[in-house]
């Protein structure tokens, strides 16, 4: 899956901005020289902008399309910017509103996704969770961050979120790795009640819940978390910040991901008999 790291989405968008401010100038006869000279700019920064060297500005995509005599076309194009810039988001910028916020703020995509596919290599994906488990992960990132507290609201946000699981005509596809029932964000006694929960979920009808076993041959090795909804947008949580992919060929690696991901899971009473060995490591 070639799209692990914020570099690839966002360079490819930044790219083709870059590509429809170059083919602006050229058809308007200017030179990148005579571009800068007309807009006040030093010499260097057209091409800077033409090889996303440096990112644009509203305003300055404002002056080039003047300069280049298609005005017209300028609020197109900051559009396309600011998706550019909505596509990647460090966490410290993302939770700097807390993280009541920024769980709230997921909510709208859950409301009107009909087909959830999630993967998983660090915890039980959030629709799975306990509040219990939530709130020791939460707390972990709220301490971790300097965060002001507002864990508790933050928490109740993904508890009601988790009414997508039993309204509406929606199905749920969920792969976790086993190392996710045995590398605990929490104490002994909160991952039981989790791994029970678990157990308690692969009786859903909607659910799908596999598990990768450990040791199992693989054709592909573990990669970020990613979800992905309906067949419209997929989010990837990374180290640094948090992905969200929109572009077609980009959600058909990640479905393609899933469904590699999928053929290695184990499910039903194999899958809950890796549970139940996690708990038995526990107690």
């Amino acid at each position: 899956m070639s799209a692990t790291s914020p570099s690839s989405s966002v360079q490819q968008a930044r790219k083709a901005l870059a590509d429809r401010l170059r083919d602006i100038r050229v058809e308007a006869g200017l030179t990148a020289t005579a571009l800068a000279e007309a807009a006040g700019w030093h010499r260097t920064k057209v091409s800077k902008l033409e090889h996303t060297a440096t990112s644009p500005s509203a305003t300055d995509i404002r002056t080039w399309c003047r300069v280049c005599g298609v005005p017209e076309q300028a609020d197109e194009l900051i559009a396309a910017l600011r998706v550019v810039g909505s596509m990647y988001m460090e966490w410290r910028r993302l939770l700097r509103t807390g993280l009541r916020r920024q769980q709230e703020a997921r909510l709208p995509v859950y409301e009107r996704t009909r087909h959830f596919r999630a993967y998983s290599s660090w915890l039980v994906p959030g629709l799975l969770q306990t509040r219990a488990y939530t709130t020791a992960v939460l707390r972990s990132i709220q301490e971790r961050s300097g965060l002001r507290d507002d864990v508790d609201a933050a928490v109740a946000s993904r508890m009601e979120r988790q009414h997508v699981l039993h309204t509406g005509d929606r199905r749920f596809a969920m792969l976790v790795e086993e190392s996710v029932l045995r590398s605990a964000p929490c104490d002994a006694s909160t991952m039981a009640g989790q791994i029970d929960h678990l157990i308690t979920c692969t009786s859903l009808p909607q659910v799908s819940l596999g598990v990768i076993p450990m040791g199992v041959g693989r054709t592909r090795w573990p990669a970020e978390g990613f979800w992905i909804f309906d067949d419209a947008q997929v989010t990837v949580e990374l180290v640094s910040g948090y992905l969200t992919i929109t572009q077609p060929g980009e959600i058909a690696e990640y479905v393609q991901a899933f469904t590699e991901f999928a053929a290695m899971a184990v499910y039903g009473d194999q899958a809950r008999a890796l549970m139940r060995r996690a708990l038995g490591v526990l107690s």
